[in-house]
């Protein structure tokens, strides 16, 4: 079967009948069982994946089919789907079976896509390299010994691969979009509150978004568009209204942009040499191509990884205090009173990442601390909306490296927790301002790895975001 680029593609083909979605999802599961060594799956829904083929073909030939008909779909570990497992990839939720479906994935259910299973992640979403998981560490198709990223490793690694045509991830403070460069993929965070968290199992509540990930911007904009707008079951989900995000791809067409690179993210001292002289090579074809491009100061980030970390722990405390062995998942066994069972069913249900930012979470939160540690985060919090927003008043864009580096050995960071978190060091920005931002595969270093070149955008500028990603894709496409 030829390699789809775009769901266009898929659909022009299902409709002069030269490919059926029987046959798709076959192919699909026959790469999946051959390529078993990424462990980008946890779960495969093959029956029932091929049973919803075989209703989309029928639909296609009635012309009742939704819009995303052919679009053969992964989720990650974090997304409810009724009756189905969902576990985070740990072990504290062995066994649990969703109730209900998420938000963001029942509308695409809703168009006809197609769910052919769920993919590993780090355990609860943390961590930056998918070596977190219960199920075992994710690799990386380009290289079987590197990290995929995290925490959307298995989603990242499985569209990179050919595994299925796209997937959904969440993003807190870049997981999304670092998996995303290290997998050679376009990867989207959007705005927050743009698409709902209902049925997203939750980090830090005020970080997480639902974002897709796929090998073109074309399949992010239609993805996103579908999932998109106001939830009735998410008071944080956003009634601004959603544009036609496919439609307005051309619209970048001859624009000229404003776009402001930050030179401290340039001028970092953990930032790989090569990706600092492509970044720098690639402003100065922009700037060719008639854009205005314009250095900007943003003296913070040196402050948005601490910033990061101390108020996504303490929000992880909070949330993960609902697992606790008793109502649902792992229980310890041999335990005779309450106390007990607490304190081993969490000890032995949670993994070591996952155990550590609980008690920091907890530490910041605590009395004495959370004015010295939470309080002050708050307040950086704010200095970073409100900055990032001067910033967008004299530019269209914001742009980085999406990474410091390119994927980095399994095992090369899991003993030093600096190193690890500063990994995100160029994505959790977006994430603090809740601001939409992008990955795009536009890199390669001579280590034959990819890596990305992350955007920025104001508030609900997706329109405006994925079509000038889409001219850059375009341009690199064509050379």
């Amino acid at each position: 079967m030829k390699s789809y680029l775009t769901l266009d593609e898929i659909q022009s083909d299902l409709a002069d009948g030269s490919i059926s979605c029987i046959e798709l999802v076959t192919h699909y599961l026959k790469c999946i069982r051959e390529q078993q060594a990424l462990h980008a799956f946890v779960e495969v829904f093959e029956e029932e994946a091929l049973q919803k083929a075989r209703e989309t073909d029928q639909k296609l030939k009635q012309g009742s089919a939704g819009k995303l008909a052919g679009l053969v779909l992964g989720i990650k570990d974090v997304l409810c789907y009724e009756g189905h497992t969902v576990t985070a990839s740990s072990r504290i939720l062995q066994g649990f079976e969703s109730l209900f479906t998420a938000t963001a994935v029942q509308r695409l259910l809703a168009e006809d896509a197609i769910v052919i299973g769920r993919q590993s992640c780090d355990e609860f979403a943390m961590g930056s390299s998918n070596e977190n998981s219960w199920y075992g560490p994710v690799r990386n198709p380009h290289h079987l010994n590197k990290v995929p990223g995290g925490s959307s490793g298995g989603s990242a690694a499985a569209v990179s691969a050919g595994l299925c045509h796209a997937a959904l991830g969440s993003d807190t403070g870049g997981s999304v979009r670092q998996p995303a460069s290290f997998c050679g993929i376009v990867g989207l965070k959007p705005t927050y509150g743009r698409v709902s968290r209902w049925g997203l199992i939750a980090y830090a509540s005020s970080f997480d978004q639902v974002g897709p990930l796929a090998r073109s911007v074309e399949d992010v904009a239609r993805i996103t568009q579908v999932m998109a707008g106001a939830d009735g079951h998410d008071n944080t989900a956003s009634p601004h209204p959603v544009d036609d995000y496919p439609s307005l791809l051309a619209s970048a067409t001859g624009q000229r942009y404003r776009i402001g690179y930050l030179r401290e993210a340039l001028e970092s001292e953990g930032l790989d040499p090569e990706i600092r002289r492509f970044t720098q090579q690639y402003l100065q074809q922009l700037a060719a191509a008639g854009h205005e491009v314009k250095p900007v100061s943003f003296p913070l980030l040196e402050y948005v990884v601490p910033c990061y970390y101390v108020l996504t722990t303490a929000e992880a405390s909070s949330n993960l205090s609902r697992f606790d062995g008793v109502r649902y998942g792992y229980r310890a066994p041999n335990v005779n009173d309450l106390e007990t069972l607490y304190v081993k069913s969490r000890s032995l249900g949670f993994g070591e990442e996952v155990k550590k930012r609980i008690m920091l979470g907890t530490f910041v939160l605590s009395a004495g601390y959370y004015d010295a540690y939470y309080t002050q985060a708050m307040k950086v919090r704010r200095l970073i909306q409100q900055q990032t927003l001067e910033l967008f008043k004299r530019c269209d864009f914001l742009l980085t490296p999406t990474t410091p580096t390119p994927a980095f050995d399994l095992g090369e960071k899991t003993s030093d927790p600096v190193a690890m978190f500063l990994a995100d060091i160029f994505t959790v920005h977006a994430n603090l301002a809740g601001i939409p931002a992008i990955s795009l595969p536009l890199g390669s270093h001579s280590s034959q790895l990819p890596f990305g070149i992350q955007l920025m955008a104001p508030h609900f500028e997706e329109a405006r975001l994925l079509a000038f990603s889409k001219q850059l894709m375009d341009v690199c496409l064509s050379k």
